[in-house]
C-alpha cells in the first residue's frame, strides 16, 4: 500500500471505539522516502482538530530539536501508534494500539526508514514490547531488521524542563546516525 492509501483508510476507520469521539483521524505525514519515521503514542487535542501529526506544543518541541540538529521537518515522517485522539488525552488501551497497528506497520513497510525513531514509553512498548525509555533513550535497538531510536516524547518536555537538554541531545545523536 501507498502512504496516500494507508492516509484514505485511516481517514475512514471505524475499527475501534475511538472513532466515535474524535473530530478527525490523524494519518502519519511527511516524505514517504524519509531516512527517519518518528513514531509518538497518539493524537493530542490540536492534532484532532487539525488531523495531522504534532502540531501542537509536542510538535513544536519536536519542530524545534530537529530544526537546531539541521534536519528539515518535511524530510521525516511523523505518525503515531494510535491515529485517532483518545479521550481527555488518556493512554490508549491494548484493544486501541492493536487497531491501529496494520497501519502503523503499513507506514514503515511502505517508507522502509533508515532509523525508527520511538518517542516515549507508550510507543516503545507498543513497537518493541518494552518501556523503560529513561534506560534506553540514546540507543539503538534492533529488532526484525529494523533500527530503532529511543527517546522521550516531546510533550514529557513540557512537563518536565529537566528532560529538554536530554531530548535535545538524542536528536543530535539521531542527526549524526543518519547523515
Amino acid at each position: 500500500m501507498s502512504i496516500s492509501e494507508i492516509r484514505d483508510h485511516v481517514i475512514s476507520c471505524t475499527k475501534c471505539e475511538l472513532c466515535k469521539t474524535r473530530t478527525n483521524a490523524v494519518p502519519g505525514k511527511g516524505n514517504p522516502s524519509a531516512k527517519i519515521v518518528f513514531i509518538g503514542e497518539a493524537p493530542g487535542r490540536t492534532e484532532d482538530i487539525r488531523g495531522e501529526p504534532f502540531v501542537g506544543s509536542a510538535g513544536k518541541k519536536l519542530s524545534d530539536a530537529l530544526a537546531k540538529n539541521g534536519i528539515l521537518r518535511d524530510s521525516v515522517y511523523i505518525t503515531n501508534v494510535v491515529k485517532c485522539r483518545p479521550p481527555n488525552n488518556r493512554v490508549p488501551n491494548e484493544s486501541e494500539r492493536e487497531s491501529c497497528r496494520p497501519y502503523l506497520n503499513a507506514e514503515l513497510e511502505a517508507i522502509k526508514p533508515e532509523i525508527i525513531c520511538v518517542l516515549g514509553n507508550t510507543a516503545s512498548n507498543s513497537v518493541l514490547g518494552q518501556g523503560e525509555i529513561t534506560k534506553n533513550r540514546g540507543k539503538i535497538i534492533e529488532k526484525d531488521g529494523k533500527k530503532y531510536f529511543l527517546t522521550f516524547h516531546p510533550a514529557a518536555i513540557i512537563y518536565n524542563q529537566e528532560l529538554a537538554a536530554i531530548f535535545e541531545s538524542d536528536i543530535a545523536t539521531l542527526a549524526k546516525l543518519v547523515k
